[in-house]
């Protein structure tokens, strides 16, 4: 499979110019994905430079780069200090990160992600993981099943969702995507059907991969082994990364809250906000790659 069609690398030229790239440098993509993004790092490096990306799924590896220079961590992002470490780096010049699901995840019928198909409930995005959205439908009391939908994608009526889905797998367990979509289809909108499913599917994916926990462990170890005045340059697609992102960029830290010098009780800023709007995909892109449409880009130096 040609890494194009694995996944196409959004706002590929702004992530690359925004990293600043120092020839001899060395850099991490947090989600290799396809490797579009890393294969253009690699082109920005000499001989000394070096790439380290993180990958969980090991489809990915299907797509590792052969460069000397360029190592696949087929883990979470979520151990990036810890696998740096491990290769005996404690430092690096920039930090990538494309958060979200590969093009290949969602194209991948039989993974569970889309909507689109008919598949097992599955959504890991580590296959050795032993949580699957199968699970959760399940087996979380209701008000768990609440929580996941409000804090995950916002669902307007998510208690009634929640009540919908444990009365019928009372009756029956809910295995499929269509099976899911059927138990489901009275509290779904019908002229907004794709974008409620959508949501649905988000909030199962994000607690089936833990996705809010690795980002905020991910980040806060960003700032860690950031040298000082490299960039991070971070993709987001839904509000709830988006803010955890600005969060890191504003106080250092994913709660978002300054903390004050001990000595002279000054607030101590850890980045400098290079983008105070986002850097937003080109009509032209949404065009050529749908996935594109909610992304934002931003980016920070550390100082």
């Amino acid at each position: 499979m040609s890494n194009s069609t694995y996944h196409t690398p959004v706002l590929l030229q702004a992530c690359i110019d925004n990293l600043n790239i120092k020839p001899n440098g060395i850099y991490v993509d947090l989600t290799f994905g396809g490797g579009g993004h890393s294969l253009h790092i690699l082109k920005k490096l000499n001989e000394h430079g070096k790439l380290f990306a993180f990958d969980q799924d090991a489809d990915a590896k299907q797509n590792t780069l052969n460069d000397v220079r360029f190592t696949l961590i087929p883990h979470n992002f979520r151990y990036l200090k810890n696998y740096l470490r491990l290769h005996g780096v404690n430092k690096v010049d920039g930090i990538l990160g494309d958060l979200g699901v590969s093009s290949h995840q969602f194209d991948e019928a039989s993974r569970g992600f889309s909507i689109r198909f008919d598949s097992e409930l599955d959504m890991r995005m580590n296959q050795q993981n032993k949580l699957t959205a199968k699970q959760i439908v399940n087996e979380y009391p209701e008000k768990q099943l609440i929580n996941i939908f409000k804090t995950y994608a916002e669902i307007h009526n998510a208690a009634r969702l929640a009540f919908v889905i444990c009365s019928a797998r009372e009756e029956k367990i809910i295995s499929t995507t269509n099976q899911l979509k059927e138990v489901i289809a009275s509290c779904t909108p019908k002229f907004e059907e794709h974008k409620y499913l959508a949501k649905v599917f988000q909030a199962l994916r994000i607690e089936v991969n833990q996705e809010i926990e690795a980002l905020n462990e991910c980040l806060t170890q960003c700032y860690e082994v950031l040298d000082v005045g490299a960039r991070l340059v971070i993709i987001s697609y839904h509000s709830l990364e988006d803010r955890i992102v600005k969060n890191i960029i504003k106080t250092g830290n994913v709660e978002g809250v300054l903390k004050k010098d001990v000595i002279f009780g000054t607030s101590k800023m850890c980045f400098k906000n290079l983008t105070s709007k986002p850097i937003l995909p080109s009509e032209e892109e949404i065009k050529m790659n749908t996935r594109a449409r909610s992304a934002k880009l931003r980016v920070a130096q550390k100082l």
